[in-house]
């Protein structure tokens, strides 16, 4: 099928290019880009008129579930709320039953996302077997059957040896190491951070530091063994200066940060509420000031969602014990375009945090609107007003902060390999 966009602010900070154009696919590739360009016989026209027309959006760091929790979500329902938010690939991570640590696991998910799902799916494998923290997974198998990286996430590498051996191991076969940074010792029973407000509502808090400590030990392994590392979530100033700091030395360092960081404070968990409990938490307003920081200077270099859903009844109990995590998927093109608004962000900036960072991280050849590459692009309303309501929702689960909230922006449509998967009629 051919399609022919036409009159579209085409944005691609991969190549410099920003003007209004046109954008020919032909066979799932991006056949040509430019000026008044003629439909050819057959081919689907979509008119761009007022949207921007980017790179397909990349997600580098989604929790889907599947397989074993497929209650909260699967690969059909998150990758439907993902085209929904204007994502043409994610990054899957590994915290699944079982555990994304073979290629078993790995060739299940990529197949059945061929099968049935929306978008592009690429599996993260896990750092140790099932997430144990004890013993190195085979990442050269898992290379093989399809992972673009390798974590623990939703749990650190606590050994330090075992994560240096990792670091060097994975950079000699190719493959990104993704570190969540957690110092678990200093976490204990903490359920949001610490605080004024976690005093005044008598919770127990965690710590900034146990995320600035992990966040100096993963720089410092990544620093002695010269290779490359990204951190996940990143939500403490401190963490944010620390990465600068090293950036600056030269360290192979890069990081990512998630909406609900630059968007909300711990103040959103005032009323005891789950949908605003998450790992890293919600942080003070000086945090989300260094994290804009962080964004517009360049330490930060992309823009992930962690969505994490969870089932209403492991949400709707005591704060305590209610699950870490939020759906972010579908909002996190609006909030993430409020970033423009504020002046914190250009457009072409937040596109290369969203689509061109990401792919270049992990390597993924996505990224990139040049003639010959796979025609993923996302067309983007930044005008459009919706509210966020949880009967529309695409994802199963409906863990957000932001229900009943009004947003601006978002996306048009969402082509995958040439073709329109999602729009807004």
């Amino acid at each position: 099928m051919n399609l022919l966009i036409k009159n579209g602010r085409v944005i691609d900070p991969s190549q410099n290019i920003d003007d209004t154009l046109d954008v020919l696919v032909e066979n799932g590739l991006v056949k040509e880009i430019g000026k008044k360009l003629a439909a050819p016989s057959g081919a689907e026209v979509v008119d761009a008129a007022g949207k921007y027309v980017v790179p397909g959006l990349i997600d580098m760091h989604v929790h889907l579930r599947d397989p074993g929790l497929e209650y909260k979500e699967d690969i059909i329902s998150g990758t439907k709320a993902a085209v929904a938010g204007g994502f043409t690939a994610i990054c899957c991570m590994p915290n699944t039953k079982p555990v994304i640590d073979n290629k078993t696991v790995a060739s299940y998910i990529i197949n059945k996302a061929k099968a049935e799902g929306f978008c592009n799916v690429f599996p993260v494998g896990s750092i140790t077997y099932g997430l144990s923290g004890d013993r190195m997974s085979e990442m050269g198998e898992l290379k093989e059957s399809g992972c673009v990286a390798v974590s623990d996430d939703g749990k650190p590498v606590h050994n330090s040896e075992l994560m240096m051996r990792a670091l060097q191991y994975a950079a000699g076969i190719g493959i990104m190491v993704i570190s969540h940074a957690e110092e678990l010792e200093l976490v204990g029973e903490g359920a949001m951070n610490e605080g004024f407000t976690s005093t005044e509502l008598g919770l127990k808090g965690i710590p900034r530091v146990a995320e600035d400590i992990a966040t100096a030990r993963e720089t410092m392994l990544a620093e002695y063994t010269g290779t490359p590392i990204h951190i996940a979530h990143v939500s403490t100033k401190g963490a944010v200066r620390i990465i600068r700091e090293a950036k600056a030395r030269g360290v192979k360092v890069t990081c990512e940060t998630a909406p609900h960081y630059f968007t909300l404070t711990d103040d959103a968990v005032r009323g005891y509420n789950t949908n605003a409990k998450m790992n890293p938490p919600l942080r003070e307003a000086d945090d989300v000031a260094a994290i804009k920081a962080g964004l517009k200077d360049g330490t930060i270099d992309a823009i992930a969602t962690d969505h994490a859903p969870h089932h209403q009844d492991e949400k709707d109990v005591e704060f305590n014990v209610a699950m870490n995590g939020i759906i972010g998927l579908e909002t996190s093109l609006p909030l993430s375009l409020g970033l423009v608004t504020e002046g914190i962000l250009t457009i072409n900036q937040l596109i290369e945090k969203m689509s061109c960072v990401p792919s270049n991280i992990l390597g993924l050849h996505r990224g990139s609107l040049t003639v010959g590459s796979v025609a993923d692009i996302t067309l983007i309303d930044p005008a459009c007003e919706w509210v966020v309501e949880a009967d529309k929702l695409a994802s199963k689960s409906k863990n957000s902060p932001w229900l009943g909230k009004k947003m601006t922006g978002g996306a048009a449509a969402t082509i995958v390999n040439g073709k329109v998967v999602y729009r807004i009629e």
